[in-house]
């Protein structure tokens, strides 16, 4: 409203100043061309032709004939028959504007606007005053002002009045989904706000806050699940280092404590293996896992994954390695083919197969097995955390669900993708195996 106000304000200045000097133009134009019609009339017909009171003056407007020796020849009003009203004098033919608060020998308080033009008759020089009250354009400007003065607080009610209507009821769509928003709480993320059939911003708006809340609602579900599978992981465990400790207790010889002392070095390994899992996946959900970046071959790291799968009995292994060298984080991809290997040999029937190459300007690692693979509806699954798809979701078995996850959280960190797909030719009957595909940037982004 300030603005506003100091806009109409603005604007009535200019208004009043420019009428003002419309009308003053008006008057001198209008005395101007009287003060030129006496010269010429004086210069064509004589002194004689205007001795007589100079006809045709405006209301108001007095004129008055002037010789060289300042006496008064000829003038439109009584009160200027005796003294000339200025004493500024202009040569023949030119024609001079004087602006003036008042006249004294009018006897006037008034404001007047003098034309002098000069003039010559038979040779003696004449000149001609043209003397224009100003009073009626003064005031003219001035009710002007007036109304203007009137009319802007009034007119300032009527925009406030109108802002405030028209300003509320654009809003009150807003208000509404503020306020529904503000109503949702963590336990009513599935609620929704209503979204108008104005196809406009509010509706687009109301569009975004529901898309909004969806992510909400996922990321609450995720996290709840991952809270919910994290506790289900380490309570196994827990529970298996807590009986084995009551075990080893009651045995007085000992005995007991040496023959379990294996069993609880496992689970503590086990145990501290997914919390580092767990650790990891936090810091990629907090976007704060820094890539320690070096030159890696990553030939030696698929060899020596073959050489951990080759001393695993009873499973065949066939390698192609070609020298391969990218820019990365050696303990983490060295962590995704650990991953990606012991997966496949969990699951191999009897062969797994690695390979590793140049492709473009970066690598493909591929880690097949031949068992019985992933139906295609799971394929994107199973990068999910504590996925397994295995039915008996016991941990000799299945794991912990958190390997794929971390093969793919890594991958992506280094700018790259990761895809299941069925085993090549040669490895398993159609459709079955496993093809675990990882595409491996030269240098990942920044």
């Amino acid at each position: 409203m300030l603005v506003v106000a100091l806009a109409l304000a603005g604007g009535a200045a200019a208004f009043v100043l420019l009428l003002e000097r419309t009308l003053v133009g008006t008057a001198q134009q209008a005395a101007t061309t009287r003060a030129a019609d006496v010269a010429t009339q004086l210069r064509t017909e004589g002194v004689g032709a205007v001795s007589a009171r100079p006809a045709g003056a405006r209301e108001g407007q007095i004129v008055q004939v002037v010789d060289a020796l300042g006496r008064v020849v000829s003038t439109s009003s009584p009160r200027a028959a005796q003294q000339p009203l200025t004493s500024v004098r202009v040569a023949d033919g030119r024609v001079r504007p004087i602006r003036a608060s008042s006249v004294p020998l009018l006897d006037d308080d008034e404001p007047y606007l003098l034309v002098v033009a000069g003039s010559a008759a038979a040779g003696a020089p004449y000149q001609v005053v043209v003397a224009t009250p100003l009073a009626a354009e003064q005031r003219s400007a001035q009710s002007a002002l007036s109304l203007l003065l009137l009319g802007i607080p009034v007119l300032l009610l009527l925009v406030g009045v109108a802002t405030w209507l028209l300003v509320g009821r654009a809003l009150a769509p807003v208000e509404r989904i503020r306020a529904q928003v503000a109503r949702i709480g963590g336990a009513r993320v599935a609620e929704r706000i209503p979204v108008p059939a104005s196809d406009d911003e509010i509706a687009r708006l109301a569009a975004t806050m529901n898309d909004m809340l969806g992510r909400l609602e996922e990321a609450q579900r995720t996290q709840r699940r991952f809270v919910a599978d994290a506790s289900h992981e380490l309570r196994s465990p827990l529970t298996t280092l807590g009986a084995t400790l009551e075990v080893a207790a009651a045995d007085a010889t000992d005995l007991s404590w040496r023959e379990l002392s294996p069993l609880m070095a496992a689970e503590v390994d086990r145990m501290e293996r997914l919390v580092q899992d767990l650790l990891l996946l936090a810091k990629v959900d907090e976007h704060i896992m820094r890539l320690d970046l070096e030159d890696v071959d990553l030939d030696d790291l698929v060899g020596d994954g073959e050489r951990r799968l080759r001393s695993r009995p009873g499973l065949r292994v066939l390698a192609q390695v070609a020298p391969v060298r990218v820019v990365g984080d050696r303990q983490r991809l060295a962590r995704v083919v650990t991953n990606l290997t012991d997966n496949a040999a969990q699951h191999a029937e009897g062969t797994v197969r690695l390979s590793v190459r140049a492709e473009g300007a970066g690598a493909l690692l591929v880690v097949e097995d031949d068992g019985p693979g992933v139906d295609p509806a799971d394929r994107e699954r199973v990068f999910e955390r504590f996925v397994r798809l295995d039915a008996s979701r016991e941990r000799s078995s299945g794991g912990s669900g958190l390997g794929l996850s971390i093969v793919h959280e890594v991958v992506h960190a280094h700018g790259g993708s990761v895809q299941l797909l069925p085993a090549g030719p040669g490895l398993a009957a159609d459709g079955a195996g496993c093809r675990v595909e990882v595409h491996l940037p030269a240098v990942p982004p920044r």
